[in-house]
């Protein structure tokens, strides 16, 4: 899901030397920091490092990564005056181009072996941190906004789906080969408000994406959506413009397939937590997750992230599992 390495002791090394934020913008470190668990296992795709919370930092909001704590706004947005605030026009080459720069690195770098995937975060996501201030089990904030504020909410929504927009094609341009967007709040959302304040964005990422690739005659590369929650869109998801829905955990494969129909690739959704099992366990489980999937149209992976306490060799065992299993269903199917 994303491979960024929190579970590898040569990443907390790498990363113990400065700050998180000032580590994102240095393109050396990124493509270090990206290559360190392909160092370690064979996986089909390196995920850039980096942090979704680099978009609202173009916007001109200050964002710090306290320890034992986590990403922290300290002046979010409070009132609809605050939007004022934002820049309004955002060049994604001067604000982000550190994040172009370790693309271009990390892709000289991988030397063909394996694709490089870019991503960002999708604007309700982005918005719900901009007004929190930081991480919420609520989101009580943010969805205030959606009731009490629906149109300076849908002007912040905007602003954020044109950045990402050309955010995501500088990543292209930079040598990104795939790219993953991380609607990762969905699931404090309805379907109702999932309808009206995240999917029409979604939506319109893809679309623009695809059409300024072709514009400026750029690789039409593959596109992830990953929606934490939201299986009450899933349907929705599968027509939204992207050629593979990315699935947490917490949905069967059968029932995902069902509504997703036929013509979209699923990636997932193994618990994370499985990976604190025994390796044997593991090996079951992920036998159990390609077996209800099925070969075709589908990628293997976690439903989520890593989590920094995970023992390495668990997650060797995981990836060892899913190239054996699929060599054998493949050979006997």
């Amino acid at each position: 899901m994303r491979q960024a390495g929190r579970y590898l002791p040569e990443f907390r090394e790498t990363r113990a030397a400065q700050d998180f934020f000032a580590t994102c913008r240095s393109p050396k470190l990124c493509c270090e920091l990206t290559l360190q668990p392909l160092r370690r296992f064979p996986l089909d795709a390196a995920i850039i490092f980096s942090d979704i919370l680099v978009v609202p930092q173009a916007l001109g909001m200050e964002v710090v990564m306290v320890p034992g704590k986590g990403p922290t706004f300290p002046e979010p947005l409070k009132e609809v005056e605050d939007l004022l605030k934002l820049r309004q026009k955002v060049d994604v080459t001067a604000e982000l181009g550190y994040v172009f720069q370790a693309i271009t690195l990390t892709r000289h770098s991988l030397e063909g072996k394996v694709p490089l995937i870019g991503f960002s975060g999708a604007p309700w996501t982005l918005m719900s941190y901009m007004i929190e201030g930081g991480g919420s089990t609520t989101m009580s904030k943010a969805k205030s906004w959606l009731y009490r504020h629906p149109e300076a909410s849908h002007q912040l929504l905007r602003l954020l789906a044109d950045v990402v927009t050309d955010y995501l094609v500088g990543q292209v341009a930079a040598g990104a080969q795939a790219l993953q967007l991380f609607e990762s709040h969905a699931g404090h959302l309805g379907p109702e408000q999932f309808q009206e304040f995240a999917l029409p964005y979604i939506r319109d990422i893809a679309r623009g994406v695809k059409s300024k690739l072709k514009a400026e005659a750029l690789p039409l590369v593959p596109m992830i959506i990953f929606a934490k929650d939201a299986h009450y869109a899933l349907g929705d998801l599968a027509q939204a413009g992207y050629e593979v829905v990315g699935l947490d955990w917490t949905i069967r494969p059968q029932e995902a397939r069902a509504q997703t129909g036929k013509d979209v690739t699923l990636q997932g959704n193994l618990d994370p937590c499985a990976l604190y099992a025994p390796k044997e366990k593991i090996g079951e489980l992920v036998k159990k997750m390609l077996e209800g999937f099925g070969t075709q149209r589908y990628i293997a992976n976690l439903g989520h992230g890593l989590y920094p306490d995970m023992n390495p060799e668990h997650v060797g065992a995981f990836v060892e599992a899913v190239h054996a299993h699929s060599r054998h269903i493949n050979k006997h199917s």
